[in-house]
């Protein structure tokens, strides 16, 4: 039963107030459940209907608003009977234009728009069979003694323009909305609670709550909305950083081991080996580092840096000192190549410090294992028993660490890399293994959107590696437009052979894997073709990406072997190789026994091959931003420069080839990570979304609005330090718990 003339709670369900089959519609399309859904679903931007215009002036293509009388109306058939249409022609003795209507809601304007009726008629001005003409134009019909005050307001009224679905437009919300409002005004607003306290609101300048909703929807001027605005961004900022502030005093109350290096330990051991000088960056961020693992509470920190900037370093040194403390580090990592590299250089550098109780090993030594997923069970048997004793006191894994069978000693700290690869419930159950509260570090070269937005808001500590060590080379970036101009493809292989005959090697990267039986085409999800299992979630994902089947290695690597690169060595390597062909291959690769290695993202992190200078990224339009700049990353680790090709076959004017433009113009990580946001949106800053879904805010920008976000972190901060449960604001504690449900606070606590 629709609620007329009730007063709706701003947590009444939509089918109540407006009627079972509209709300279904804005519940299934637009995620909009209750009154204050709606009332928060706010517009996206407003129309102004047009300064008042005589027919003979009426200019094409712009928005008018003209007042006329009606001199005819009729309905005309088309499409064989099937579809009608009501023509009205206008008049106001200086010309005459025509309006149209289509479908179902012509009879009913056929009744409303009689011959001599005067109105207001509003729309955007087009041409049709040569005619100027208003396509379902907004009216409104005015009797004789309307004064000229009520038409130029009409005409200078702002109109809400919602975001809306092909199932309800957006005149359907803004008379919903309406429906709302006057109920709500009727009554005062008395079911609306205010959640900032007077003092706040009067500090800052801000209008009250009804008064923001009602000038958000109804504004009569542009002084309106911008005082909604205001209103409406603050209110979402400080409820956001009220409970992060909470979290965050929740998280000091955590119990955790203090993790401090011994003086002349494992690490002054593991220092003294080190055949190069740390960069001063890399002083700084371990000094931030160990300063909060010497704390009581966990740790949860953010490396950003540069592909090449030494992160994996920094963080052998952290978890060095952890041992030292008495405890166990683990390092997840995405791939079975990247976890394998891993141990390799960390086993590399450490020498017989890696050797702990092992004939040969050092004196401060411990044992550093390596467990994955494909390894039998004879070959888990012993690091599992290592990692159960303590023995082992690192361990390099992937998801395989998360299993139940893995138990630790005592796990001090967990260090993720490339964090966008793994969702937060991998992140906790690897952390939930220790005792108390394993000390967290994770690390990423491009943070996804949702990390960008974290960081803004001040919930993710940050530690930035800006420098690259002695000897990394610069990148050059180039866009190939395949399509446009097919001579540059031609001169992107020129370019591989060049590099392979000054002694160089090259990667080609391509989106799928492709058949080996040629059964397929696809990319895994389309036509029988498979998508390389260790592709991160980017991997494929364009938006402009479903064109054609994307290109194979496979494919690829027989073409170049064939044709434009018959001369060289090319290898192909993917996800679904046995793991020891895949080492096989890399370790070829390394050993320059190969000059072309063409292969899916499983090569997007941690390989390290100095001598490989060239990157060829195929259908470049289908990788996401972060895989872009890691892949390029592959590049340039030697002392020869690097070249990273982009190649696609998208058009100018697709936003794909506007995202690897961008990609090609700068080689800072956390700028392109705010180019990807822009384009992405943060995903659920609360949520478990990572990006391109509905977020937490309607009306705040992360990156336009970056000092409200941060004035209203520092007000939170101090609010929650004063009165940690909201006791003395209850109307903030309701508004907290509206925005927290279970799934948010679980997501919350997991961190």
């Amino acid at each position: 039963m629709v609620c007329n003339g009730c007063v709706p709670s701003l947590d009444e369900p939509l089918k109540k107030v407006l009627g079972g089959n509209t709300a279904k519609v804005m519940a299934d399309h637009l995620d909009l459940h209750t009154v204050g859904d709606l009332l928060h679903h706010y517009p996206r931007r407003y129309a102004e209907r047009g300064e008042l215009t005589r027919l003979a002036d009426l200019p094409p293509d712009e928005h008018v608003t003209v007042v006329a009388r009606v001199a005819d109306a009729r309905v005309l058939a088309f499409n064989r009977g099937r579809g009608q249409r009501l023509e009205v022609t206008l008049t106001d003795g200086s010309g005459r234009l025509q309006l149209v209507f289509f479908g179902r809601g012509v009879h009913a304007h056929k009744t409303k728009l009689l011959p001599g009726r005067r109105g207001m008629f509003a729309g955007k001005v087009g041409t049709f069979n040569r005619k100027l003409q208003l396509a379902h134009p907004e009216y409104k019909l005015l009797d004789d003694e309307t004064g000229q005050e009520t038409v130029e307001r009409f005409a200078s009224e702002l109109l809400p323009l919602y975001p809306a679905c092909r199932q309800l437009e957006s005149w359907n919300i803004e008379q919903a909305v309406d429906t709302v409002l006057t109920s709500m005004e009727a009554t005062g607003w008395t079911a609306v609670t205010d959640p900032l306290p007077r003092s706040m609101r009067e500090e800052r300048d801000l209008v009250p709550l009804p008064d923001a909703l009602r000038m958000v929807h109804r504004p009569r001027t542009k002084a309106d909305i911008a005082a909604a605005r205001d209103r409406l961004k603050w209110d979402e900022a400080f409820v956001l950083q009220v409970a992060l502030a909470r979290r965050r005093a929740a998280e000091t109350e955590l119990p955790a081991v203090a993790r401090k290096p011994a003086v002349d330990g494992l690490l002054d051991a593991f220092d003294a080996r080190l055949p190069f000088t740390l960069t001063d960056g890399q002083r700084r961020v371990t000094d931030e580092i160990f300063t909060d693992l010497a704390t009581e509470h966990p740790m949860h920190r953010l490396l950003q840096g540069e592909v090449g900037s030494g992160k994996t370093l920094v963080a052998l040194r952290a978890m060095l000192a952890v041992v030292d403390a008495g405890g166990q580090a683990a390092l997840l990592a995405p791939t079975e190549v990247l976890a394998q590299q891993h141990h390799r250089s960390i086993t590399g550098l450490m020498g017989e410090l890696a050797e702990g109780g092992m004939l040969g090993g050092a004196e401060h030594a411990t044992k550093v294992v390596l467990l994955t997923g494909s390894m039998g069970v004879a070959a888990r048997r012993r690091p599992l028993l290592d990692l159960a004793t303590g023995e082992a006191g690192i361990v390099i894994g992937t998801h395989a660490l998360i299993e139940d069978k893995v138990r630790f000693h005592d796990l001090g700290l967990v260090v993720v890399d490339e964090q966008h690869r793994f969702g937060v419930e991998q992140r906790d159950a690897l952390r939930s293994k220790g005792k108390q509260p394993p000390h967290l570090l994770v690390m990423t070269a491009t943070p996804i959107p949702r990390t960008v937005a974290m960081t803004v808001f001040g919930d993710l500590e940050t530690s930035v590696l800006d420098q690259l060590p002695a000897g990394r080379s610069p990148i050059a970036s180039h866009l190939v437009p395949a399509a446009d101009k097919p001579h540059f493809l031609a001169r992107t292989w020129e370019r591989v052979r060049e590099e392979a005959e000054a002694g160089h090697q090259a990667y080609v990267v391509c989106p799928r894997i492709g058949d080996e039986d040629g059964a397929g085409t696809g990319d895994g999800g389309t036509s029988g073709g498979a998508r390389d299992p260790e592709d991160g979630p980017d991997g494929g994902s364009g938006p402009d990406a479903d064109k054609r089947p994307p290109l194979a290695v496979l494919d690829i690597a027989r073409e170049l072997a064939a044709g434009p690169l018959a001369a060289l060595r090319v290898e192909p390597l993917h996800g679904r190789m046995p793991p020891e062909a895949k080492d096989e291959v890399m370790r070829r690769f390394t050993a320059g026994e190969v000059d072309v290695l063409v292969a899916t993202t499983v090569i997007e992190v941690g390989v390290d091959v100095p001598n490989a200078t060239v990157m060829v990224i195929m259908d470049a339009d289908r990788f996401g931003v972060s895989q872009l700049h890691q892949l390029r990353g592959r590049v340039g680790r030697g002392a020869a420069p690097g070249l990273c090709l982009l190649v696609t076959e998208m058009p100018e004017a697709a936003p794909a080839r506007t995202r690897l433009g961008a990609v090609a113009g700068t080689l800072d990580g956390f700028e392109l990570s705010r180019i990807d946001l822009e384009q992405r949106r943060e995903g659920d800053v609360l949520g478990q979304a990572q990006s391109g879904v509905r977020s937490s805010l309607r009306m705040l920008s992360v990156l336009d609005d970056e000092d409200v976000i941060v004035a209203a972190r520092a007000e939170a901060t101090a609010l929650v330090a004063d009165d940690p449960g909201l006791t003395r604001v209850p109307e903030l504690r309701t508004a907290l718990e509206a925005l927290l449900d279970k799934e948010r606070e679980e997501y919350l606590d997991k961190g």
